[in-house]
């Protein structure tokens, strides 16, 4: 999901990523965090999402006189585009990893 809020000299962008199961919930929260700490390096993330989204952004008139509009909604997009791309990859790696792991355990069983 995602909320727009505008102000006079601002926009704020609020994301919920895609939670399908409790394994994405886990990654979405930690990757979410991992970014957060990082906000000053993406000029427009906030430290803190909003309640009830994953990630924030706030746009205020400085960041459009500074930045090319259309590089800024396109910069959002291809954000949560990745994001959700990222996570499903993590989740494909962590279900191989359980999955050896669980092969390796019941190994000592069958042997």
């Amino acid at each position: 999901g995602c909320m727009i809020e505008t102000s006079v000299n601002s926009v704020r962008v609020s994301i919920r990523i895609k939670q399908a199961d409790e394994t994405e919930e886990i990654l979405a929260k930690k990757f979410s965090r991992f970014l957060m700490q990082r906000a000053d390096n993406f000029v427009v993330l906030r430290r803190k999402p909003m309640e009830g989204y994953d990630i924030s952004f706030l746009i205020t008139n400085f960041h459009l006189e500074q930045m090319y509009k259309h590089k800024v909604v396109d910069f959002i997009v291809q954000f949560v585009e990745d994001i959700n791309k990222e996570i499903s990859a993590m989740k494909l790696n962590v279900n191989t990893r359980a999955r050896l792991v669980g092969m390796e355990f019941l190994k000592e069983f069958t042997t």
